[in-house]
């Protein structure tokens, strides 16, 4: 319910910003105003976060609102095993990966993120699903996101811990740690899983 609730916070939020980006006189713009204002507050009723703290995180749209989009990798090991990191935000377990950076394709993204935090060069085979969150059991979270999964191969095999991350393992698929859910939920790790081990070529998107 707290999940179907901040969707549609999330698009009051966005339809609020465009609306204030075109409005033609100061009458729509109150109107949005006031809008952005019951977002904050209805964000403020089910979070931890002060109304002020909202408003920093949030600072008024100056281009049309997007899609906020999260790139990660499933690496398996020979014996089938999963590599994940151990995230220092929460102290639980990911995919390693992050939000798409701006000058990056998803592919070097993918790449990137690994080098950073596992120290090995992988190279991304193929897209194995788009995830939109709103889709899975994530938290709550005030941005519309989409995850992207890529299949990646392992080219070097030291592993050097990123400064970032607290730990980087291999898990077999039946014994999973922890998991970040706000980053990645078992149910999407043993769908791209499966999608490797029976080689299904198709991409997963919701």
């Amino acid at each position: 319910m707290e999940n179907k609730l901040m969707t549609a916070i999330t698009r009051l939020k966005s339809i609020s910003d465009i609306g204030l980006l075109y409005a033609s006189n100061e009458y729509e713009k109150e109107r949005y105003v006031e809008l952005r204002e019951l977002v904050f507050q209805m964000m403020n009723t089910i979070s931890d976060h002060s109304i002020e703290n909202l408003k920093e995180a949030f600072p008024l749209m100056k281009d049309y609102p997007t899609v906020k989009t999260d790139i990660r990798g499933l690496l398996l090991s020979e014996d089938k095993k999963i590599l994940m990191v151990k995230e220092s935000g929460d102290g639980k377990w990911a995919l390693p990966g992050g939000w798409a950076d701006i000058g990056y394709s998803s592919k070097e993204v993918v790449i990137k993120e690994f080098k950073e935090e596992t120290g090995l060069t992988v190279n991304p085979e193929r897209l194995l699903a788009v995830f939109d969150k709103k889709f899975h059991p994530h938290p709550p979270q005030p941005f519309y996101v989409y995850k992207f999964v890529f299949h990646c191969v392992a080219t070097s095999f030291e592993i050097n811990k990123g400064f970032d991350v607290l730990d980087v393992q291999y898990f077999d698929i039946n014994q999973l740690p922890p998991l970040s859910v706000d980053r990645i939920l078992e149910s999407q790790i043993e769908l791209v899983y499966k999608k490797v081990i029976d080689n299904d070529r198709d991409t997963f998107f919701d």
